[in-house]
């Protein structure tokens, strides 16, 4: 029960977390809210936890949204009468790192790209007989042997590889460029992991932008920007992601200017990934704009149905024996479509909601038990779209969309249109009707049933519907 209750917490938290971003914006999102964790709920007090990474980032969230969190808790669960944010208990014996004095930070990051609270994991020798520390606040999953490569992501991959090689690399430094959730953050952890196995030595610096901003900003009010350079230009591998939240900061930003001209004079290595291109990053000074641009900026796409589906797969091989059928697999490559995260996230939901209700994975349980995931994703394809779309697979007029012509060239061309307005529409049967010469509800259902059951025995008709599939929702 305590394992339902924390999957129904999740998932009322993603409800609320797509309302705060409709309301508070993408950036502001992402910063705050997005890496806000769902703790505990104790019924007794009404007492909801909310955790945070860092204390800087609970006091910011506690002092801007604490009273909107809190309404919208109420709103979607009765029981809940107050919210508590903090800082999550694992990390609270954790020290922070001050690059000034030499300390470490230790933490992970989500499993998946995203997250603006952000760690600093180091990886060196720390000096002396303190130990090596080998891969500090990297992910131990996110690794290449993990990333799963298509066209829209290779190139990316590639350089990333290339950087963490054991030669020097062609350039420098490397920037990737990707929207939320298409792996780019992956890439960050795989490139740390790769290149400490050819340099087990190697000092690695890796943050998020605003960690940055948090560390520059402490060391600069304990008068410590001495230490603080030369830590920080001490290392052989600089990693910093989400590199759009330094715009603004002019203190900071020439810091990170000298920091880089200091690093590439000594042939370290360096890497930053951002949502945008360095050309699209507002406030930001030109000189560090053309550091930032000067080596390779590596474009990561939206993933396209078959890499979804090739993701999918790969990610099931954590659930064996646990079998989730192929058309299970192809709704959500097809469905879930704005990013990897949501689609993995939709995928471990569905299986966590099977196997602790002890349901079998299935198409209805995925379109029941998704929904929220499935609406946010779905593009608002029309019945008009359609009928064209099919018209043209199927080399026949238009207007036979709406004909009482019964010839069958023309009879189930209408029926698989009439069966996709059903699958990619939210209109209902009579509305269907209406659109295809003013037909009978029934005839709908009839041709949407028809062609279901065509598509598990005709295995060219089910392509032909796959095709058509694909051409609308690309």
């Amino acid at each position: 029960m305590e394992d339902l209750e924390a999957v129904n917490l999740a998932a009322d938290w993603s409800d609320i977390s797509q309302g705060l971003r409709k309301d508070l914006g993408h950036q502001l999102h992402s910063q705050w809210i997005k890496p806000i964790q769902v703790g505990g709920f104790c019924e007794e007090t009404g007492t909801l936890d909310l955790y945070l990474p860092t204390e800087f980032s609970a006091n910011w969230v506690q002092d801007r949204f604490a009273d909107r969190l809190s309404l919208a808790w109420k709103i979607a669960r009765s029981n809940v009468r107050h919210v508590r944010i903090s800082v999550h208990p694992g990390r609270r014996q954790l020290p922070e790192l001050n690059l000034a004095e030499g300390g470490l930070s230790s933490g992970r990051r989500a499993a998946n790209d995203g997250g603006h609270g952000g760690v600093i994991a180091i990886a060196n020798d720390h000096m002396g007989n303190a130990g090596f520390v080998s891969s500090v606040g990297l992910d131990p999953s996110l690794t290449f042997a993990a990333f799963v490569t298509g066209e829209a992501n290779v190139l990316a991959c590639n350089a990333a590889q290339r950087m963490s090689a054991s030669e020097q690399p062609q350039f420098s430094p490397l920037y990737l460029k990707a929207a939320t959730g298409q792996g780019k953050t992956h890439l960050l952890h795989a490139i740390g992991h790769s290149y400490l196995n050819a340099h087990p030595r190697a000092r690695i610096f890796y943050c998020s932008a605003e960690r940055f901003m948090v560390e520059f900003v402490q060391a600069l009010k304990q008068n410590q920007m001495i230490e603080f350079k030369a830590r920080l230009r001490s290392f052989d591998l600089l990693l910093v992601d989400d590199i759009q939240f330094i715009i603004g900061k002019a203190s900071a930003q020439e810091e990170l200017l000298y920091t880089i001209d200091a690093l590439l004079a000594e042939g370290k290595r360096l890497v930053f990934a951002a949502d945008r291109a360095p050309q699209a990053l507002d406030g930001v000074e030109p000189r560090l704009l053309s550091r930032l641009s000067m080596g390779l900026v590596a474009d990561i796409q939206a993933a396209d149905i078959e890499l979804r589906r090739s993701i999918l797969e790969s990610k099931l091989t954590r659930f064996a024996p646990l079998e989730v059928p192929d058309d299970v697999i192809d709704f959500l490559a097809r469905t879930i479509t704005r990013n990897i995260r949501e689609l993995v996230g939709g995928l471990n939901k569905l299986i966590a909601y099977a196997q602790l209700t002890g349901q079998e994975v299935s198409l209805q349980l995925a379109e029941e038990q998704l929904t929220d995931i499935l609406s946010a994703n779905r593009r608002r394809i029309t019945i008009d779209e359609i009928q064209r779309t099919v018209c043209q697979f199927y080399r026949i007029d238009r207007s036979e969309m709406s004909s009482k012509r019964r010839a069958r060239a023309v009879v189930r061309p209408r029926q698989v249109a009439m069966y996709l307005s059903k699958v990619l529409t939210p209109r209902s049967y009579p509305e269907i009707g209406r659109k295809f010469g003013g037909r009978d509800h029934s005839t709908v259902i009839h041709a949407v049933r028809l062609i279901e059951d065509l598509r598990t025995r005709d295995a060219d008709m089910d392509g032909d519907v796959r095709s058509l599939l694909r051409q609308l929702e690309s």
